[in-house]
């Protein structure tokens, strides 16, 4: 018996991968933390959620 996803969420993961992965292929080490601090303002803005930051 076979059944059909509606949602696959290893396709979803490599998705986002591949585009993040395209956005940041050309960046240096300093633009790519940019990036990611943008990203990270955006999810937060959008969604009201804090981000745990990593200790680095």
């Amino acid at each position: 018996m076979k059944t059909t996803k509606d949602f696959d969420c290893v396709k979803m993961m490599r998705d986002i991968r591949d585009k993040v992965n395209a956005d940041i292929v050309k960046m240096d080490a300093t633009q790519i933390v940019e990036y990611f601090r943008l990203k990270s303002e955006e999810y937060e803005s959008n969604y009201g959620q804090r981000i745990k930051k990593a200790n680095l």
